[in-house]
């Protein structure tokens, strides 16, 4: 067994995200020295963004059901979430000296809503607690077991006894998550799924009447009923819009891993819209169908159910002129009116990344990885994904959190601490 050292175990922390400043925050109180580099001028610049309408930090929802977010991965997700769940968030939050609250939507939000005093606190924090931040230093593999990095004045060669990976996935590129280590982690036989975009917009194919018309229009109060990854109907309630090719906003998120993997499997995905969520669909039969005279059906439309603007232009673009002309296919579309969504966005739009490195090439919940031991990976550069709301963030903190902890005890297991 390694003797130990005079001077505490280095440990490189690559990433400043909330993952790596988490990780380096459980090193640092482990009583390790604890560099943390990152490609861009300034740490946490996606989080900073995120946070400009409101910083959601996390989420009050049952943790039976909160876990049950994480889709597909939510049994690999537990075990992270088990050792820091939401109420572990506000309670870190309320260390950091911040009150939070939750909105009406169950969303946890720091009482002054901004991201920006929260991540001054905290690097205040991880300074106090002899973390060094390395601003500037782009990561670009190994030489063998030294580290690489890219800096302003030079590139730079650093040994480290662990390192932590906190790359993120390849959303928002100009904010540093760029996917760039995809490739050096291919080299080292890491398995990597490849990454796609989650919490994205969808192209439909809109003519250019209806874009020029209606691009940037909100569709408020509707409802969407799609297919889940399961093959069950699933139908939910919110808002979205309408872009210049398609659609996008929080409730075409909420539904975006499912038509992203059956645009996949069949070319498209088929959304079907509740222009009026608030009528029951016999009350928009009798709507339609009550005798209008000499008025226009839009105008009936609009006098008897408020359909207008986005809405009325919705219908148009969606049904055929005979379809239009029938009274009963019109009722039937106002409720399940279907727009068929032909492929996301790009990756660099989305709000988020799914894919990255695959489970089976981590050894348990420590993160490490097992081609490279005492390297271990966290945040979204894992192949995982779940909707906005608290629960992205999350598990970056809960994963960072559980990568600090897994390197603290490799070290420890090596006789290093």
């Amino acid at each position: 067994m390694p003797a130990k050292s005079s001077s505490p175990p280095r440990v490189a922390v690559i990433g400043g995200g909330p993952a790596g400043l988490m990780a380096a925050e459980v090193l640092s109180q482990g009583g390790l020295q604890v560099d943390l580099y990152d490609a861009m001028p300034s740490v946490g610049r996606k989080f900073l963004l995120a946070g400009k309408g409101g910083m959601n930090i996390t989420h009050a929802e049952p943790y039976p059901a909160f876990v049950q977010r994480y889709g597909a991965r939510h049994a690999q997700v537990a075990p992270w979430l088990q050792a820091f769940d939401a109420a572990a968030v506000r309670g870190w939050i309320h260390q950091l000296g911040f009150d939070t609250f939750i909105g009406t939507s169950g969303r946890v939000f720091p009482t002054d809503m901004k991201a920006a005093p929260l991540l001054r606190a905290w690097l205040h924090r991880l300074r106090e607690g002899g973390v060094q931040l390395h601003m500037r230093h782009r990561w670009l593999g190994w030489d063998q077991e030294t580290l690489r990095f890219a800096t302003p004045t030079g590139e730079l060669r650093v040994q480290a006894d662990a390192l932590v990976l906190a790359l993120g996935g390849g959303s928002w590129a100009r904010l540093g998550s760029d996917g760039a280590w995809v490739p050096l982690l291919q080299q080292r036989a890491v398995p990597v799924a490849p990454l796609m975009p989650s919490n994205c917009g969808f192209d439909t194919g809109w003519s250019a009447h209806f874009s020029s018309r209606h691009a940037g229009a909100p569709l408020t109060t509707v409802a969407i009923t799609s297919t889940d990854a399961h093959g069950a109907q699933v139908r939910r309630q919110g808002q979205f819009i309408i872009t210049a090719t398609g659609v996008e906003g929080s409730l075409i998120y909420a539904l975006s891993a499912a038509l992203r993997e059956q645009i996949a499997a069949a070319g498209s995905a088929t959304i079907y819209l509740d222009l009026v969520p608030d009528f029951s669909a016999a009350r928009v039969h009798a709507e339609v169908t009550r005798p209008r005279g000499a008025r226009s059906m839009a105008s009936h439309l609009q006098s008897r159910l408020g359909i207008k603007g986005v809405k009325s232009g919705l219908l148009r673009e969606c049904l055929s002129a005979t379809e239009f002309a029938d009274t009963d296919r019109l009722a039937e579309a106002l409720k399940m009116l279907p727009v068929v969504l032909t492929e996301t966005r790009p990756l660099d739009e989305a709000i988020s990344s799914a894919g990255g490195v695959m489970f089976k090439g981590i050894d348990g919940a420590s993160g490490m990885l097992r081609a490279i031991p005492g390297v271990f990976v966290a945040g979204e550069m894992i192949d995982w994904e779940a909707p906005t709301g608290g629960y992205l963030l999350t598990a970056c903190f809960a994963s960072g959190r559980a990568a600090g902890q897994g390197a603290l005890a490799w070290l420890a297991a090596r006789g290093l601490i």
